[in-house]
């Protein structure tokens, strides 16, 4: 491992300050940091405790929810706000790690925790532009079953990339809107969930908008409406904790059979949480039926640019957006009224 300095910051300004030492790393939870340095593929040469920072999960203003970036996952799930106004973030988050681990990761670690591709983690044997830029990406021609469908086309293989995002709690955030807080040497500024994350484009080894320096100090959800309902639905290899093949956070408001507001964000197929604008486009306005949920649901898998061990994954996301958004429709709407 490399040599590095620890520091615990005692508030947010001495935080950015110890960031903006050279190769320096903020530290939560260090539930995925740690692996990685063990591994070597992360390289601090300093390490900013940031758990001391703030870890509430309070009401704001305007009836929305603020958690802070340092609240541990586990008190995020069993907080009564979130089980009463967001059920779906509380089961999101119950279903991404064990006990142990929840109660070891913190909310900002969760949003920035990088990709459990196995090509990405063996630095001595694979090669990965995310890990290396211009290496090339072993994963293409490799053992890719986890591996992305959307948002990661294979124009240049020097630059390529298809990992997924492996957070379950992002996925729910993005369907519910939430908004990302942060403060660096710049001042501070507020980024939506949905476009923290970005896509790999020509640059695999950028995977955040955040600057140098910045830190997440919290995570804001906006007021939820009464008369929507939301689920969350992973599918995976096995019962037991592992990462999405496919997960779906659904947010629906059904008024006269009709879908009034829809959101809708899919894991384990994009290297961020996929908000899925197009399926979304086509559902509001229209009835709240089976049949415009498949309709929705192959259109935003339209573009889908399946590997050869992974395009399964089309038609498994297509059936998985198309249950949870029946299942929440047939809490909303009479049963007559559902093809």
């Amino acid at each position: 491992m490399t040599p590095f300095t620890y520091a615990r910051a005692r508030d947010t300004t001495e935080a950015i300050q110890l960031g903006a030492l050279e190769r320096a790393k903020y530290l939560g939870g260090g539930t995925n940091l740690i692996d990685l340095m063990r591994e070597t593929v992360e390289r601090p040469a300093a390490l900013v405790d940031v758990t001391g920072l703030s870890a509430l999960v309070e009401e704001s203003g305007d009836g929305g929810l603020v958690v802070g970036a340092a609240a541990k996952n586990s008190a995020v799930a069993e907080h009564l706000l979130v089980r009463q106004r967001y059920p779906m973030l509380a089961k999101a988050i119950l279903a991404g790690a064990s006990a142990q681990i929840r109660n070891m990761a913190t909310v900002g670690g969760n949003i920035l925790q990088r990709t459990r591709c196995t090509y990405f983690y063996d630095e001595d044997g694979s090669r990965c532009n995310k890990r290396t830029p211009g290496q090339g990406c072993d994963a293409i021609d490799g053992i890719n079953r986890i591996h992305a469908i959307l948002g990661a086309p294979v124009l240049d293989a020097s630059s390529a990339c298809v990992a997924t995002h492996p957070s379950d709690m992002c996925v729910a955030l993005a369907a519910l809107d939430a908004s990302v807080h942060l403060h660096g040497p710049g001042g501070a500024r507020v980024v939506p969930l949905a476009d923290f994350h970005t896509l790999p484009g020509e640059h695999p080894e950028i995977e955040t908008v955040l600057q140098p320096g910045e830190l997440i100090t919290a995570i804001a959800l906006p007021r939820p409406s009464v008369a929507a309902r939301s689920s969350y639905r992973k599918v995976r290899d096995r019962a037991s904790y592992a990462f999405a093949l496919i997960s779906v956070g659904a947010v629906l408001e059904v008024e006269d059979g009709a879908v009034k507001d829809v959101r809708v964000a899919l894991g384990g197929v994009a290297a961020k949480p996929w908000r899925a604008h197009k399926a979304e486009s086509l559902l509001r306005g229209g009835p709240a039926t089976e049949q415009a949920f498949i309709a929705a649901a192959e259109a935003e898998l339209a573009d889908a640019a399946p590997l050869h061990d992974n395009g399964f994954k089309i038609e498994l996301a297509k059936r998985t957006m198309t249950a949870v958004l029946s299942a929440l429709a047939g809490d909303l709407v009479p049963a007559g009224d559902l093809a």
